[in-house]
């Protein structure tokens, strides 16, 4: 049967069935870049035979790559096509390089354990080693900052460096002292990661390329594994990104890019454009395909034609640059033509007032709405260069002062909101020693604006406290702040556990008792309340905070020291750096709100109306002329662009994504003045309808409503189905809303008896069993421990030490030395459903000829099979999951399936259960209720059993209802 290519047009059909070789696919916004992509996936699978385990497609973020899956998944569900997508490498550059790191963790220098650092994270850990690069002779000459600025040029550079590929040791070889500064600046850095069993986004990338270059076996493998390549978005590829592409694509040359140099904009995180311009070049002549998607299905034909126009604005314009060789030469065409007299293409302005700008934006809205025509406000987006700038926080606060919810994640905004500012203020109240302080403002690092802020969080909660019906509220805050101030020993909690216990009280307890399918709008302040949890969880993990503590320790007691530390330091660098307020993934543009978003934000996305702002912009130069340098001596290829022309370059890409993000009506929009709009836009802005216009006719318009994101989401038994059904609500709090728990820290006694357990099992899998002695088990035990006390700040004595050790000698005893049943240890299997992906980790599969064995381990003892049948039923079905996992993903048949107690001593370690098709199929079926329970967010049953109630950090927040 012939392959359905669906409403692919012309060009689109020639990019699905271009296989073999390299191919560049040009794709202009809303030319149906994603469907290409699915198509050709499937196309590969269904017309050539390729398995999904051959292909590797490497994205730029998360979403993109689980829209892909969930695509990919439903056309072939849709043409009965079965097949394991889940085996397929797709994902984003990090997430894939992840995973070849995990797949070879011992060939890195890493250890189990390993911590990833996000971008505060990393900023952080060099801000608390800064006296390790203070000393660096001219590095104040390179960098002219101090604290926590200072911090982040060094992660900056560091980052730059890293992704480059540049060495230190070359870097501290050069004549220019400079130079030779950032060299040794980079080692440092590079050390301290080491030392911390750390790693970052960018030596992500740098560790997975070192794996692949220094191993030419684990090269060989994925090459002969991987036939074929695509990469989304390779605009925005950097360097080391290319080289890790080429390495994999090596053997059979099947490598297709797809992106648009026209909307190149992360120049600044190290992206560079010639990536996908100079890609035809790499390969001998007329060898590469060169496809271009340019027919436009999302915007009106007035927006596609506007797009166009600016993009050619710079030819022997007055701005005197020319596009030369860096842009490809295209025209993008719209679908249809505009059906309507109207432009859709306008603009809305005020002479210098921005009051005047502030109301006829309301005004616009408002009659947008009583029209009709709006159905809902996320169909409206604005588009700035900044959501943090004054100017726009003053848009926010005015619309919504006016009942027009602004959905704004990046701006910075988290701090200044209502819940957040009432917890952190009857948090201070609970450390009167701290609030003295404040008053008398001797806390040398805090500015004046944050002693106001703090001031103010302190004011609204003491408003809160007067209220009659909070008096409960005031006799817990005033007793705890009695004991915090006289107390000079332990209590048994920390300062994320008192913020679970005023949880139990109003106002709180209401935001928490929000029903979850009411919208992002209203679930928003419960989401940024499990935020506060995440940050005071992380500062506690940081300054390794157990319990609050007060004993004195250098002359002060550790509870004033690190209460000071935590507003002083740590919440006033978050104050400063700012930070997101929480952003779903499957809800871009939330029902009942206006998007606030930056243009770099908005990339990848449409909306029905867009307004850009940030009118008033020009082009600034974006390097530094110390790199430039470095570039010229050190990276590995000559510079491409001239810097002289960069800004120009940038700029255009800019605007440009932001005016195609539209799909029926883009709105140019500023407060115009003497340097509003900037001579950049002058000439097409005056060319432009008001909105008052009676040309502009908002009758005539009929708008889209915004796409619903499809993407699958991923459930577990152990993480998700057994947190369910033993307490709907945890689920909610836990998992959907992200609440971090206070008790939920790994076990590092049953995680080190599991991780030696892996050394031993994997040295069987290498054919190594001559390595399984007692002074490697030892070692493996010894490595272990270390790299887990660095990341769980916690340590076991001796004799429980003593106990796992010998947990893992009688489990290598038992084996006799036959290791020959071992297939795989530590396994991660997925397997997507029709609505949603089923994964698992096994610890040991085993087995002869074509049956297996699945085995979970236990760091206890064998449990009485009578009083502990709960438990035990509850092993059983996870393992029912996984031997479902198992016979779908690899067409293995399951014959059995054990528990092994490694804390037995004496009788048989295993319980072990059959295999029952029936009670196997009668688990997956439950476990697809529970998952249709969840995504409905049902999540109104507690939890009867007082075990449970009594150790959930909610116990406070359920015992008062």
């Amino acid at each position: 049967m012939a392959f359905d290519f669906g409403r692919a047009n012309d060009q689109q059909k020639k990019a699905i069935v271009t296989t073999t070789g390299p191919v560049l696919i040009t794709a202009g916004p809303g030319t149906g870049k994603t469907f290409t992509l699915v198509q050709r996936a499937i196309y590969l699978i269904q017309e050539c035979g390729v398995l999904p385990e051959e292909i590797f497609i490497a994205t730029f973020t998360e979403k993109a790559a689980k829209e892909l899956v969930t695509r990919i998944t439903n056309e072939l569900a849709a043409k009965d096509i079965s097949v394991n997508v889940n085996e397929m490498y797709v994902g984003t550059f990090h997430s894939l390089c992840l995973r070849i790191i995990k797949e070879h963790l011992e060939y890195s220098r890493l250890k189990k354990n390993y911590r990833m650092l996000d971008s505060f994270d990393q900023q952080y850990m060099v801000f608390q080693n800064l006296f390790r690069f203070r000393n660096i002779p001219n590095l104040d000459g390179v960098i002219n900052a101090k604290g926590w600025k200072l911090a982040g040029e060094i992660c900056n550079y560091a980052n730059n460096l890293s992704e480059e590929l540049v060495s230190p040791d070359a870097l501290r070889e050069d004549r220019d002292g400079f130079v030779v500064a950032l060299g040794n600046m980079l080692s440092e850095y590079q050390s301290l990661l080491e030392e911390g069993n750390l790693i970052d986004f960018s030596t992500i990338q740098t560790e997975c390329f070192r794996i692949l270059k220094e191993n030419p076996g684990i090269l060989g493998e994925l090459q002969e594994k991987i036939k074929y390549v695509m990469v989304d978005e390779y605009q925005d590829t950097n360097y080391i990104q290319e080289q890790i592409i080429f390495l994999l694509a090596e053997k059979h040359n099947n490598i297709c890019v797809v992106g648009d140099d026209d909307q190149g904009l992360y120049r600044f995180r190290g992206a560079t454009i010639r990536n996908i311009l100079e890609f035809p070049f790499k390969f001998e002549k007329d060898q590469c395909k060169v496809i271009s998607l340019t027919e436009n299905y999302r915007s009106d034909s007035d927006i596609v034609d506007f797009y166009n126009k600016w993009m050619l604005t710079t030819s022997g314009s007055k701005f005197k640059f020319d596009w030369d060789k860096f842009r490809y030469e295209k025209k993008i065409v719209p679908h249809e033509q505009s059906k309507i007299k109207s432009p859709c293409v306008v603009k809305l302005a005020s002479k210098d007032d921005p009051d005047e700008w502030h109301q006829n934006i309301l005004e616009f809205i408002t009659n947008l709405k009583q029209s009709g025509k709006l159905t809902d406000y996320n169909q409206l987006a604005f588009l700035f260069n900044s959501v943090k700038h004054p100017r726009v926080t003053a848009l926010s606060e005015f619309l919504e002062q006016n009942g027009i919810n602004v959905y704004s994640p990046r701006s910075d905004m988290f701090f200044k909101r209502e819940e957040i500012m009432l917890v952190l203020g009857c948090l201070m109240l609970m450390f009167p020693r701290y609030v003295q302080g404040l008053e008398k403002m001797e806390y040398q690092y805090l500015q004046p604006e944050h002693y106001a802020y703090y001031r103010q969080c302190i004011l609204a909660a003491n408003e809160l406290l007067r209220k009659e019906e909070n008096k409960e509220l005031r006799t817990f805050i005033k007793g705890r702040g009695k004991e915090h101030f006289s107390i000079n020993d332990t209590l048994d909690y920390s300062y994320t556990g008192l913020i679970y216990m005023l949880f139990a009280y109003q106002p709180f307890s209401s935001l928490l008792d929000v029903d979850m399918s009411s919208g992002v709008v209203d679930v928003r302040p419960s989401r940024n309340l499990a935020q506060i949890t995440q940050i005071l969880g992380k500062f506690e993990y940081l300054h390794r905070i157990n319990v609050l503590d007060g004993r004195v320790y250098k002359n002060e007691r550790r509870i004033d020291a690190n209460t000071n530390t935590l507003f002083n330091l740590y919440m006033r660098l978050l104050l400063d750096g700012g930070i997101s307020e929480y952003e779903d993934d499957s809800e871009y543009a939330p029902s009942g709100c206006v998007s606030f978003l930056t243009i770099h934000q908005s990339k990848g996305m449409e909306f029905p109306i867009v307004f850009v702002d940030s009118l008033g912009n020009v082009p600034r130069k974006s390097y530094k002329e110390l790199m430039s340098a470095v570039e010229d001596k050190y990276f590995h290829r000559p510079a491409y662009e001239p810097y002289d022309q960069m800004k120009f370059f940038d700029f255009w890409r800019l605007y440009f994504t932001a005016f195609s993000r539209a799909q029926d009506l883009l709105i140019l929009t500023c407060d115009e003045n003497s340097k509003t709009p900037s001579n950049y836009f002058k000439d097409l802005y005056m060319e432009l309808l008001d909105v008052k216009s009676p040309e502009f006719d908002i009758d005539e318009f009929k708008f889209n409503t915004v796409k619903n994101v499809n993407i699958k989401d991923t459930f577990s038994f152990t993480s998700h189905i057994s947190v369910y059904e033993t307490c709907a609500l945890q689920y909610k709090f836990y998992k959907e809303l992200e609440f971090l728990p206070v008790r939920g820290s790994a076990q590092v006694f049953g995680t080190l008896v599991h991780e030696t357990i892996e050394d031993v099992n994997k040295a069987a899998l290498r054919n190594e069993e001559h390595l399984i002695t007692k002074e490697n088990i030892e070692n493996w035990f010894e490595t272990n421990y270390t790299s887990l006390i660095k990341s769980q700040h916690s340590y076991l004595a001796k004799p429980q030490l003593d106990a796992a050790l010998n947990q893992v000698l009688r489990y290598v005893n038992r084996q006799n030395g036959n290791w020959s049943q071992i297939k795989q240890a530590e396994v991660d299997v997925s397997l997507v459903q029709p609505e949603y992906i089923i994964e698992g980790k096994i610890d040991l599969i085993k087995g002869e000829e074509d049956t297996v064995e699945l085995v979970d381990f236990k760091s206890e003892r064998k449990p009485d099979m009578e009083k502990m049948r709960d438990r035990i039923e509850q092993y059983r079905r996870q393992l029912h999951i996984y031997a479902y996992l198992i016979e779908q993903r690899t067409g293995q048949k399951v014959s059995k399936m054990h528990l092994y107690y490694t804390g037995e001593e004496n009788s048989n370690p295993m319980i072990s259960f059959p295999y029952t098709k029936s009670a196997i199929e009668g688990t997956v079926s439950a476990f697809d209720d529970t998952v249709h329970k969840i995504m409905k967010k049902d999540f109104k049953h507690g939890c009867n059993n007082p075990t449970t109630c009594k150790n959930c950090d909610f116990r406070h927040y359920c015992g008062n209802k």
